[in-house]
């Protein structure tokens, strides 16, 4: 026998057992879960019912805070701000977004979107950063109090959020109206979809699917706690109060890397009552936060070291086991990644090498095969091998199974196929960062260092992903008071198929321009300027051919701190961006205008009908040259 062999025959049999046993715990909660879709399937029911819209609408709206805890977030939190402040479909409520005094960028970030969001208010945290999310928190809730006790008011809900959010429309009223209830209210979180050869943020897709749709509502119905998601969270007023008392007057406990997993366990010990929404659909669309999740390797790894810390460490250490079997059960399942990570990459390698020497021997002929098996496994012999073998191998075949189930709902079938491929990619990644995660645990309690905010860099998504995430054109007409709800149903009645319902009640004389490009500034985000003939610079109106302006009904009317500013009636296409990248390093910022507007413009600065397409041919190369070549760091806002 080989020393492979040898190392092999020594790992073979204690991974077997691992396999098995957590096999047979996975195997426990997908029947959980099947037996609750059966039983509801049955019964014609649901776990959770959608909340009415009748009560929805006939229900007074709760004072809702929002809390975004930020660190180094300049880059999206004035696009996250934007965009869902635009698309909530929410009033009574404001926004606190926390931020360090050595962290001049977002601060200034924070500023330039309060003075366009007066429910925005900033808290400037009492020492630099970074040091915990969950410090950070805690600072937010201390400028909430003062709020209160400045405006003489108190919230009922905060619901937390990070930079990277999509907030859907409904999740402040679905939040809202479960809290009458309930004390934490847990919206699903989701990642966005990417690209099949994506494997990194596509394991993120998988790993959520699954534990978003089957093991939370499984943990419910088996009356588990419910751990937070960090995001989409929704606590009552009254049960932050109990945390804060519990707890030396600090909502979240600073030193902890995952405070949003410890408060839902600390929420659950004090008797408070714990919801999480199942994934559902309201108006054709998924009810849950979503976000892009780390898309490199190296973020990845990060992220998942934080949380192999958090969760299995520093809950084993802050909570130990003494809890009652009911939910050191879900200790369990939350902290067998530390055997379960490595394990899995050793099976993984078990599995390789015995399919290359199968493959090896199948060359060398059936005696050296046989042989060579039972060198492996001397005591055991044949038999204990193809059970082993089948066991695990049925048991794997569940587990992709139900997770290919998850994928295909939420992100369908063509993703769902590449499902067992990231399997063995998480494998990989997970036993890196369980293994980090050990390692820097140790030397941090060795050399008595706190654990640092690991925080992770954040994409936010582009308008065109965003567009499926607004709130509806005669929405906000009639939200705002310029429709009313009669004259918006009357023209959804009568509009012609090819017609959009703002063109629409254009031609039925129920809004004006100025009133629908105000509401699609809302709706997308964009600002909406009036731009007089003379405020722009010829030089400036001319610095990109006049045939690509006309074609694309655009005209630039400011270049500032390496800033091309571009007014337009329409949200920018690929195509167009793609054609910008060709002329312009610098960074497009658009802006809309109205047609009437813009076509003053044009026709002032560009001139009109053939005198504009002589000036396009003779003078297209000077305005290129006006313009320095693209830089690949060049974006369009």
């Amino acid at each position: 026998m080989t020393v492979i062999d040898g190392l092999l025959a020594a790992c073979l049999v204690p991974v077997a057992v691992w396999i098995f046993a957590s096999g047979i715990d996975d195997l426990f909660l997908d029947f959980v879960w099947l037996w609750g879709w059966v039983r509801r399937r049955v019964t014609r029911g649901r776990a959770i019912a959608p909340p009415p819209e009748a009560a929805l609408d006939s229900l007074p709206e709760r004072r809702i805070a929002v809390f975004i805890p930020l660190w180094n977030e300049h880059e999206v939190i004035g696009r996250m701000l934007d965009h869902n402040i635009a698309a909530i479909r929410y009033r009574n409520y404001e926004i606190f977004a926390g931020a360090y005094p050595n962290d001049g960028p977002t601060i200034e970030a924070l500023e330039k979107a309060a003075s366009r969001f007066p429910r925005l208010h900033l808290a400037i945290g009492p020492h630099a950063g970074p040091t915990s999310k969950a410090d950070c928190l805690n600072f937010i809730y201390r400028r909430m109090l003062e709020y209160e006790r400045e405006r003489g008011v108190e919230f009922d809900v905060v619901v937390v959020h990070d930079a990277e959010d999509l907030i859907h429309p409904e999740e402040l009223r679905w939040i809202g109206y479960y809290s009458r209830e309930f004390d934490m209210v847990q919206i699903p979180v989701l990642p966005l979809p990417t690209p099949f050869r994506g494997f990194t943020h596509g394991l993120y897709c998988d790993e959520f699917a699954e534990y978003q749709q089957k093991d939370i509502p499984a943990r419910q119905m088996l009356g588990g706690f419910i751990p937070s998601n960090g995001v989409g969270t929704g606590f009552t007023h009254t049960a932050l109060k109990k945390l804060a008392v519990s707890n030396r007057g600090l909502v979240f406990e600073p030193d902890c890397l995952t405070e949003d997993y410890e408060c839902g366990f600390r929420l659950h010990r004090l008797g408070c009552r714990q919801l999480f929404v199942p994934v559902q659909y309201a108006d054709g669309r998924l009810v849950a936060t979503r976000e892009y999740f780390p898309q490199s390797v190296r973020a990845a790894l990060k992220q998942r070291m934080r949380w192999v810390m958090g969760i299995s460490l520093q809950g084993w250490e802050r909570n130990g086991w003494r809890v009652g079997f009911r939910q050191a059960y879900w200790f369990w399942r939350d902290r067998k990644g530390l055997i379960g990570n490595p394990a899995g990459i050793l099976a993984n390698a078990l599995f390789v090498y015995g399919a290359t020497t199968w493959l090896w021997a199948r060359r060398a002929g059936a005696e050296w095969a046989m042989a060579r098996v039972m060198r492996l496994l001397p005591a055991a012999g044949m038999s204990f091998l193809r059970l082993v073998f089948l066991t695990t191998l049925a048991m794997l075949a569940v587990r992709i199974a139900v997770r290919c189930a998850c994928v295909n709902r939420i992100y369908g079938w063509k993703f769902a196929l590449g499902v067992p491929l990231r399997v063995c990619w998480g494998n990989l990644l997970n036993a890196q960062a369980t293994a980090s995660a050990i390692c820097r645990y140790t030397l941090a309690k060795l050399r008595h260092h706190p654990l640092l905010w690991m925080k992770t860099s954040h994409t936010y998504p582009s308008p065109y992903v965003l567009v499926s995430h607004r709130r509806r054109i005669g929405e906000i007409l009639v939200s705002s008071g310029m429709l009313s709800e009669s004259d918006l149903a009357e023209a959804l009645r009568t509009k012609p198929e090819h017609l959009k319902i703002g063109e629409h009640l254009r031609a039925l004389g129920r809004i004006t321009e100025e009133c629908l490009w105000q509401t699609l500034s809302v709706q997308q985000s964009i600002p909406l300027e009036k731009i007089g003939a003379s405020d722009v610079p010829l030089r400036t109106a001319r610095a990109l051919p006049a045939a690509f302006t006309r074609r694309w009904h655009v005209l630039p009317f400011r270049i500032q701190e390496g800033r091309l500013c571009l007014a337009g009636t329409d949200l920018p296409s690929d195509e167009m961006r793609s054609e910008l990248r060709e002329l312009t390093r610098l960074q497009i910022e658009f802006r809309y205008v109205t047609p009437s507007n813009l076509r003053e413009l044009t026709d002032h600065l560009l001139g009109s009908g053939r005198e504009t397409a002589k000036k396009s041919s003779g003078s297209k190369e000077t305005m290129i040259q006006a313009l320095p070549r693209r830089s690949s760091r060049q974006s369009i806002s």
